[in-house]
This record gives structure tokens, C-alpha cells and sequence, in this order.
């Protein structure tokens, strides 16, 4: 009775436009008085404090301003150029540039919805350009943008590290291939259609000279292998290789020639908002997530589940299913704060590897941004555009279809997760 009063409260909230977050946070409340824990609430503030006090989340928050730098120093245009020079020899080649792009950028921004907003300035006028429906441009974009979250650095793993007290370093190296496999299908998914659609591209294409364009991207491209290669030899903790993301970040701002005061100003404002944001959604997740631990939540799952003799695989497609399904309503913070404290403890109880689970739910969650009816980057790439939202969605459907079959791949399939985490040591 209490979480339905609760759930009926929180229904309310969001009829009225409240943010999520709040609805979270007031519905928590209601929910300490409503059970009789009126008497916690006294040191609920201590509480809170206790689960944002996490030195991980420091990590999060200074890649986020070490993205905001490189995507206003001009990184995008020398990251085009240079897979412009490898794969724009190919039947449809610019299509195949937007994926291989989104590779290079995720090593810099870590961010599905900063990825599609950069490359899909670029690179959506000029495959329209070349003869590409603009849909089609947008669908790419969109589809491959989330790629950004899951090859490292990533702040959504950031984040599941923080709450489920996981090894941010085994989870960047275990997202590795994955991040590689989606680049892959999506690939194989353009060829396809620039096959049967005669997209440009192929023999006499004007591509730009190999070497020098990568020179001019060196500075972005080693961003992340300087990144994950100190994580992985242990020079540095995840922390400190943040803090040296932005330090190179502004180096090599300095060599684009994009550093200046306006740039420094509105990177570190607009890294202030968005950390910020995430922080609130922490902390009404905090407060949910004490309710949920008073009432016993996650064991009241864990009984369920076990009734329902679902175990293993078939726990884990239940999982991809209902996080899929969360990732096309919810923003990827909030689905992750709400949720994962409530699946975590029952998945560890299940067997299941952290380091696993936390790529399979993350990819969900991904997925669900390019899937209607919300779909952050969709909306994105449909004003970039100029088309309506449902075009565009119609257009990115093959894409998701190839993203869910590699979902399902690392699923049944764990040791593609895990095998470089256990090579390098960190399971």
C-alpha cells in the first residue's frame, strides 16, 4: 500500500511538469513517513552526504569539463579529416567517417548527447552535401553517438562505479570491446545501405592526405590512450588521469589554436551546470535508495526473482529488458542511481560479475537514447537536421536492431567483457 500511495504521489509530480529529480527526492520523503521511518529522516542530510562523499564522483566531474574543453577547441574538424583519410576511399565513406569519428571523439568526450551534437554539426550538412537523405545523416549520427558512453573514458561507468563500488579501471578496459563491436556492426549496417541505396563514395573520391591529417589529430587521439594506458599500468589512479584530461585537454586546445578566455569561461560554466545536475540526481537518489535498504527493496526483488526460478542468462535478459525499456523514458543518471541499488545486490547475489553487469546495463541504458519515445540524441540530430523526430527515428531503427544484437552478444557472452579486465589484473 505504502509504495503505491508513493508511486500515485510521484505520478502527480511529473503530471505537473516537476523535474525528475525532485519527484524522486519528495517521493522518498513521503515514502519515510508513509512506512513509520519518520525518525530517520533526522539524520537523512548525514546519509546523503555519506553516499555523494565517494572520491569517484571526482573523477566524473573533472572529465566532463575535460570534454567541454575539447569540443570548443575545434578537435572535431582534425578527427573528421583523419577518418576521412582512412575509410572515405569506401563506398559510402561518409557515413562510415560519422562512425569511425564517434570512436575517435568518445576517447575525448565520453558523452552520447555531446558526441551527437559535434559530429552531427559537421558531419549531417556535409553528407547532404554529398547526396545522403538527411534523415539517413541523421541516423547515423544518432546511432553511433552512442558509442561515447561506453569506450572509455566514460562518465556513465563513472557513475556505476561509484554506486556499486567497482573498479572504474576494470570497467573502462571491459568496455573497450564492446565500444568496438557496436563501431563494427554499425559498419557493416552502412555498407548495407550504401550498397543497395548507391551511396557515394568509392574510386575517385578526394580524400585528405593520410599523414598530415594525423599529425594534426595526434593531440586528440592520444588524449585517451594516455588516459587509459595510466589507469592500466597503474601510474594513475581514474581521479588523476581525470585531472590529466584536462590538463592535456587545454594543451592541445593551445596546438588547435581554440584556447581563449571565452572558451575557458563557458566550458568550466556549462561542466559547472551539467555536474551540478548530476549531483542533485545523486542526492535524491540517495534518499530513495535509504528508503529502499529500510524496507528491504532489493531482497523483496531478489525473492521474486528466485520464485520465478530465473537465474543466470535468464535474469540477465530480464535485466536487458527492463533497463532497455527504463533508458527510453529516463536519463541515463537517474535510471542508473534509481535502479542499480536495487538490481546490483540482487545481480551479485545471482553470481553475475560487477564489472559485466555494469556494461550490459550501461549499453541498455545507451540504447534506449537513440529509441523513441524520448531519446535524447534523437532530438538532438532531428534539430540539427531539420527533420521531424519520427523520420529520424524510423531511419535509426536498423542501427538499433544491430546495437540490440551485439547487447545480446556481450550478454551471453561475458569473457568479451572481461577478458581485458583479467588480463590487466583488475579482476
Amino acid at each position: 500500500m505504502t509504495a503505491l500511495l508513493v508511486i500515485a504521489i510521484a505520478g502527480l509530480f511529473l503530471i505537473a511538469g516537476t523535474a525528475l529529480a525532485y519527484v524522486v527526492g519528495a517521493a522518498a520523503v513521503l515514502a519515510f513517513i508513509a512506512s513509520d521511518n519518520v525518525r530517520y529522516l533526522a539524520i537523512l542530510p548525514q546519509r546523503v552526504f555519506s553516499q555523494l562523499d565517494v572520491f569517484a564522483l571526482m573523477a566524473m566531474a573533472l572529465f566532463i569539463l575535460a570534454g567541454e574543453f575539447m569540443n570548443r577547441t575545434g578537435v572535431t574538424r582534425y578527427l573528421v579529416e583523419f577518418s576521412m583519410s582512412l575509410v572515405g576511399r569506401f563506398k559510402g565513406g561518409l557515413g562510415h567517417v560519422n562512425i569511425l569519428t564517434s570512436v575517435f571523439f568518445a576517447g575525448v568526450s565520453g558523452s552520447a548527447v555531446a558526441d551527437a551534437a559535434a559530429l552531427g554539426n559537421t558531419l549531417i550538412p556535409a553528407m547532404e552535401k554529398k547526396g545522403y537523405l538527411p534523415a539517413y545523416a541523421a541516423a547515423v549520427t544518432a546511432a553511433s553517438s552512442i558509442i561515447g558512453p561506453i569506450i572509455p573514458p566514460s562518465i556513465i561507468l563513472i557513475f556505476y562505479g561509484a554506486l556499486m563500488q567497482v573498479s572504474v579501471g576494470g570497467l573502462f578496459a571491459a568496455g573497450l570491446a564492446p565500444g568496438l563491436m557496436l563501431a563494427g556492426a554499425l559498419l557493416v549496417m552502412n555498407t548495407f545501405f550504401a550498397h543497395r541505396r548507391h551511396h557515394p563514395g568509392g574510386k575517385g573520391e578526394v580524400l585528405p592526405p593520410f599523414w598530415p591529417s594525423l599529425l594534426k589529430a595526434v593531440p586528440a587521439l592520444v588524449l585517451p590512450v594516455i588516459i587509459l594506458g595510466g589507469i592500466v599500468f597503474g601510474i594513475v589512479t581514474p581521479t588523476e588521469a581525470a585531472g590529466l584530461a584536462v590538463v592535456c585537454a587545454l594543451g592541445a586546445g593551445l596546438i588547435y589554436g581554440g584556447v581563449n578566455r571565452r572558451t575557458l569561461i563557458d566550458g568550466l560554466m556549462q561542466a559547472a551546470t551539467l555536474n551540478g545536475s548530476i549531483f542533485i540526481i545523486l542526492t535524491a537518489a540517495a534518499c530513495f535508495g535509504w528508503i529502499a535498504s529500510l524496507e528491504q527493496w532489493p531482497q523483496k526483488i531478489g525473492a521474486l526473482v528466485t520464485e520465478s526460478g530465473l537465474t543466470g542468462v535468464g535474469f540477465l535478459l530480464l535485466v536487458n529488458a527492463f533497463f532497455l525499456l527504463a533508458g527510453m523514458f529516463m536519463d541515463v543518471p537517474m535510471a542508473l542511481a534509481l535502479l542499480v541499488p536495487l538490481f546490483g545486490p540482487v545481480a551479485m547475489l545471482q553470481g553475475l560479475d560487477p564489472i559485466h553487469f555494469g556494461i550490459v546495463i550501461c549499453l541498455n541504458l545507451t540504447i534506449g537514447m537513440v529509441t523513441p519515445p524520448i531519446g535524447a540524441c534523437l532530438i538532438v540530430v532531428s534539430a540539427i537536421s531539420g527533420r521531424s523526430y519520427f523520420e529520424v527515428a524510423r531511419a535509426t531503427l536498423p542501427f538499433v536492431c544491430v546495437e540490440v544484437a551485439v547487447l545480446l552478444i556481450i550478454t551471453l557472452f561475458p569473457q568479451i567483457c572481461l577478458y581485458l579486465p583479467r588480463l590487466l589484473g583488475f579482476i
